[in-house]
């Protein structure tokens, strides 16, 4: 009897011990933030829509007349690994989820603000969900325009699988399986998980309703998910790569510390004032506005046919540049060197956003060519940060960005191309615009006008 009873012990410690291994390994580190019965450890902020718990499901319902309201999590939240599913029935109902996100409770005068980092639910055609934006602070980090065969990934009354990684100063979003967002950023490290019941501009849309179930975190042995897919990094790093983007062809054109791989314009070397390097930024220097005639315009050394290429750039308020590409240098013209442009402008303050033809002299746009399509709430402020990006594919299609929302597409060497040249101030050369590669030049206006983060890859 002894003995079986020591036996019946023995077996029912090593059941439980094997249960306790076995639930550990399914779990893995993973554990519920919703528990599927209660809101324990949640509360709302910043609006008045609704969250209530129902059939193990989250539903916020939308309320007329509220702005953006936020279910958040009492705990904060360094590095982690966050995965949910999110549903939502009608096109109306814009969602995201918080990822470190911040609260101040005076904000919009003591009614509470959230900020910060939100992943997008866009099930309007846009398709921006999974997307990172930078909820009442910068705006858009992410726009999914950088990503475009992610645009279709969000099915509309159907259950989507978000995952998140916010490691280090890495984020990282998948929608239901895919790559879509890498952001590199570092503003905020820590904060809450938000699910949001977004604002609604139409009263026939209230009682629209939002679902999110089967959240759960991941906070210690982060195992991130391999990267496969072949994606623009946007790298907030001062003049750094990723490994990623290092593994992937992406290097830097400006190192942040010297001007090694640029030289003057027609000179065969870097100027001696005018240009300036401080601090990682590479800017021009004001003097009386004209068009290369003091320090001049400075060029790679090397020459480039099809790239990726991105740079942030910082305007002074009344200020011209502008980045030019298939630069050859071989007009022997006065003034700037011819190339393809994209233009850097103060639209508002600098007279020539009104000169060309309809608009196409501003902000972002392929100069005297064709007008960007930009919206006003995708281009930061005079003072701040943008972020510019040109690609040329090597058959010739070519693109432009403003922070990260494409606003120019053109085929090089094409009739439309080719017509709008002949009516512009580029008639008078030969072939304009249609050199199997060039320089790429960087503008002396006259204006202080600054730049950082400059990197390119060659595409083949």
């Amino acid at each position: 009897m002894k003995y079986r009873n020591q036996f019946l012990i023995t077996s029912i410690v090593l059941i439980t011990l094997g249960s306790c291994a076995q639930k550990d390994e399914q779990n893995d580190g993973w554990r519920d933030l919703f528990n599927g019965e209660d809101l324990s450890g949640w509360k709302t902020v910043a609006g008045t829509a609704t969250f209530e718990v129902a059939n193990g499901e989250i539903i916020g319902t939308a309320v007329a007349g509220s702005p953006n309201t936020f279910l958040i999590t009492e705990e904060l939240f360094g590095d982690f690994i966050l995965e949910l599913e999110l549903k939502v029935e009608h096109s109306s109902s814009n969602s995201g989820v918080m990822a470190r996100g911040q609260y101040d409770p005076a904000g919009r005068e003591g009614k509470g603000l959230v900020f910060g980092y939100q992943i997008e639910a866009d099930p309007t055609e846009r398709g921006w969900s999974a997307g990172i934006y930078d909820e009442a602070r910068r705006g858009w980090l992410y726009p999914v325009d950088l990503n475009p065969e992610a645009k279709s990934l969000f099915k509309i009354g159907e259950y989507n699988h978000y995952r998140i990684e916010a490691i280090g100063d890495e984020i990282k979003t998948w929608l239901n399986g895919q790559e879509v967002a890498y952001v590199v950023d570092d503003m905020d490290k820590t904060g809450f998980v938000g699910l949001q019941v977004h604002s609604i501009r139409n009263a026939e849309d209230a009682g629209r309703k939002t679902y999110f179930k089967n959240v759960k975190i991941k906070t210690e042995n982060l195992d991130p998910k391999p990267w496969g897919k072949d994606l623009p990094v946007v790298n907030n790093r001062l003049n750094q790569l990723t490994d990623y983007e290092i593994a992937n062809g992406w290097r830097l054109l400006f190192n942040g510390q010297n001007s090694e791989g640029w030289k003057g314009a027609y000179k065969d070397s870097f100027p001696t004032e005018g240009w300036s390097i401080t601090d990682g930024i590479l800017t021009i220097a004001k003097t009386d506005g004209s068009e290369s005639q003091n320090a001049g315009d400075i060029v790679t050394t090397e020459q480039f046919s099809a790239f990726d290429l991105a740079f942030d750039f910082r305007l002074t308020e009344g200020a011209n540049s502008g980045l030019k590409y298939f630069v050859t240098l071989s007009e022997g013209n006065k003034g700037s060197a011819i190339g393809l442009e994209y233009q850097i402008l103060d639209d508002e303050k600098h007279p020539d956003a009104k000169m060309g033809i309809d608009g196409n002299r501003t902000l972002s746009s392929l100069y005297d060519l064709i007008t960007s399509s930009k919206q006003p709430r995708f281009v930061r402020p005079i003072g701040e940060w943008n972020k510019g990006r040109v690609v040329v594919y090597p058959d010739n299609r070519v693109e432009h960005y403003i922070n990260g929302v494409k606003v120019v597409e053109y085929v090089r060497g094409s009739q439309e191309f080719r017509d709008l040249v002949a009516i512009s101030k580029y008639k008078i050369w030969e072939n304009f615009g249609e050199a199997p590669q060039g320089h790429i030049l960087l503008q002396d206006h006259g204006d202080e006008v600054s730049f950082k983060n400059i990197k390119i890859k060659t595409l083949n």
